[in-house]
């Protein structure tokens, strides 16, 4: 088929990774003020499990998550599909060639298990700086600068860890274009690449890692008694509410003040 067009590469990896924190730094930026800037449901579970954000808007933040995402990658889809036409060599045909415009497969010499580490790996990094962000205590994000310092880090991570998987880092990120190709005529092969690489490397890696680097910036450097790893036991409260003010004062706020008292 002639085009009239000789197709080559408009681009190579950093200008994707800098695409790509553009991005994650608009999409944080449009929606920072009214929910928060979630657009991970990996950063939203962590949230939940050692910031006590409200378990009861977990599944609604994930689902606009994963809609968002397949949104986002259909519009894409429409807009590049005669450049795509192009690549596979006709409008009918669509193969992994052009499938991993839209979702994360990893290089051909990466194991699962390989796979699974990296994406372990990049989103408890993630995870650790975002937390660090807002921490007062720590070095926050001056007021208003959230969106450029996640630009930053987003960049940094598909710049030195992500090559090798394409750096997924959010499970909904990947899963709603996936869902999207499967859709539009890539078919099953999308979800039966290296066996059940789909669900293992970017959807449950970036879910575990968060919550791991969570757990490590709490334990290591976090003092706020937000956090599960601080918060006063039970009995430690219950004591403190019952004791006289004066003696009240001197018990010890975390763990270990049942002992203390």
């Amino acid at each position: 088929m002639n085009t009239g067009v000789a197709a080559f590469p408009r681009g190579d990896w950093l200008s994707l990774a800098f695409g790509w924190a553009v991005g994650v730094a608009m999409g944080v930026h449009v929606s920072g003020g009214i929910s928060g800037g979630h657009i991970n449901p990996g950063v939203t579970l962590a949230l939940a499990v050692f910031r006590g954000f409200p378990w009861k808007k977990v599944p609604i933040y994930m689902l606009a998550q994963l809609l968002g995402a397949l949104v986002g990658s259909a519009l894409v889809y429409a807009n590049y599909i005669h450049a795509i036409d192009v690549v596979e060599g006709g409008r009918h045909i669509r193969t992994m060639a052009t499938a991993s415009l839209f979702s994360t497969y990893a290089l051909d010499y990466m194991t699962n298990v390989n796979a699974f580490f990296e994406e372990f790996l990049a989103s408890a990094v993630l995870m650790v700086a975002v937390l660090s962000f807002g921490d007062a205590s720590n070095m926050p994000a001056p007021a208003g600068m959230s969106p450029t310092v996640l630009f930053l880090l987003i960049l940094g991570i598909g710049i030195a860890i992500g090559m090798q998987t394409g750096y997924a880092i959010n499970p909904a990120r990947d899963l709603g274009p996936r869902l999207m190709t499967a859709m539009v005529g890539y078919g099953t092969q999308v979800f039966t690449f290296r066996n059940h690489y789909w669900l293992w490397c970017p959807v449950i890696a970036p879910f575990l890692g968060c919550l791991a680097g969570a757990g490590l910036y709490d334990v290591l450097l976090f003092t706020g008694k937000e956090s599960i790893v601080n918060k006063p036991s039970r009995n430690a409260r219950k004591r403190r509410r019952r004791a006289p003010a004066k003696q009240r004062r001197n018990i010890p706020a975390g763990p270990g003040a049942d002992d203390a008292a």
